[in-house]
């Protein structure tokens, strides 16, 4: 049996990749470390709180002291980093808080990995640890081009800075101390258990609830759309044969400008909920300031190394979460209540 550290495991990515890995395989047992912050959330995990190969433990990937303790009982063969801020509106108003959880907080996980795995300058064989990135680090693209694993890092936002920090931390205890690693960058992600601050979940959320749906500058922004669940399987698949110290980006040739992914969420809600849903709910607002026009991945090396492809076109993905968030409606409405208003008037309103 192999044992997993998943940091970040109650998040949106990682709850999926604990479910994806829990349910295909009876060989692994994961610890899902989790901070529990506003977007972790312990209801993500209740397909598999009674799974006996799966341990949870609430802290914070800065704690040393945890982290160090985890591993001397546990003696992982994985870390999957998933642990991170990630939301770039969120990251330009407190820049510290990215840096200190997606830089040192990978630090701390990649000390106590070489403290765990290294004697005498041998690796524990089969040992491994994967940090999963953003394609943002490499910046922005043009009208044509693709990100590949070796465009140069140029990121624009604090969270992308962080994460490309974190990208790059990795990469020097590969070079320095022959750790064991790999890093995937993925393109943007969507599907179930998605914190609604994040386009998708917070259109859907806001015209169930009749919102203002914000749209940044003129909407042509493109993202490369990718099903959470494709991108598991392909962490899983990186985790296992990828070869050592490479990069390996993780996209489905999904591009769609933002304005056509709000517009095909209107039109979905209006056909199959509420016919008082539409287009009058969109409401330009100022541009997100240093907004990246657009990204596109070149997912080339994976398919060819390791034979991953996407197995959900956008057309059928989003559907299929627009559904889930109608089906789960307790899930969202619960999520959030409380501060999430404060919240959302604090990020979008009066823009």
């Amino acid at each position: 049996m192999k044992t997993y550290l998943v940091t970040g495991g109650a998040g949106f990515i990682g709850s999926n990749f604990v479910i994806h890995m829990l349910s295909s395989y009876n060989d692994v047992k994961i610890v899902n470390l989790d901070k529990l912050t506003y977007a972790g959330n312990l209801e993500n995990l209740k397909g598999v709180e009674n799974n006996g190969n799966h341990v949870f433990v609430q802290g914070d990937i800065c704690d040393k002291e945890l982290v160090g303790r985890l591993f001397t009982e546990y003696d992982f063969d994985y870390v999957i980093n998933f642990a991170a801020e990630s939301h770039v509106d969120r990251s330009i108003k407190e820049p510290e808080v990215f840096a200190s959880t997606n830089v040192l907080g990978t630090v701390t996980l990649l000390n106590a990995a070489k403290s765990a795995w290294e004697k005498d300058g041998v690796w524990k064989e089969g040992a491994k640890f994967l940090q999963v990135s953003t394609d943002e680090v490499y910046g922005s693209l043009g009208d044509t081009g693709y990100f590949m694993e070796t465009t140069p890092l140029d990121p624009h936002s604090p969270y992308s800075s962080s994460k490309a920090g974190a990208d790059m931390m990795v990469k020097a205890y590969a070079d320095t101390f022959k750790m064991p690693v790999n890093i995937t960058r993925c393109s943007n992600n969507y599907g179930p258990y998605q914190f609604p601050e994040k386009l998708i979940p917070l259109i859907i959320n806001n015209c169930l609830n009749k919102r203002p749906l914000p749209v940044y500058g003129d909407g042509l922004n493109v993202r490369d759309w990718l099903y959470v669940v494709d991108h598991c399987k392909a962490i899983d698949m990186v985790a296992r044969n990828g070869r050592l110290g490479e990069v390996y980006n993780v996209g489905g040739h999904n591009e769609r400008t933002n304005i056509h992914i709000v517009k095909t969420i209107i039109a979905y809600l209006n056909e199959n909920v509420d016919e008082t849903i539409t287009e009058d709910l969109i409401k330009y607002v100022e541009d997100r300031k240093g907004h990246d026009r657009r990204y596109g991945i070149d997912p080339t090396k994976i398919r060819e190394e390791l034979g991953w492809e996407p197995e959900t076109m956008y057309e059928d993905g989003i559907k299929l979460t627009i559904q889930w968030y109608l089906d789960n409606k307790d899930w969202m409405d619960h999520i959030t209540s409380g501060s999430y208003q404060e919240y959302y008037e604090k990020m979008y309103s009066g823009r």
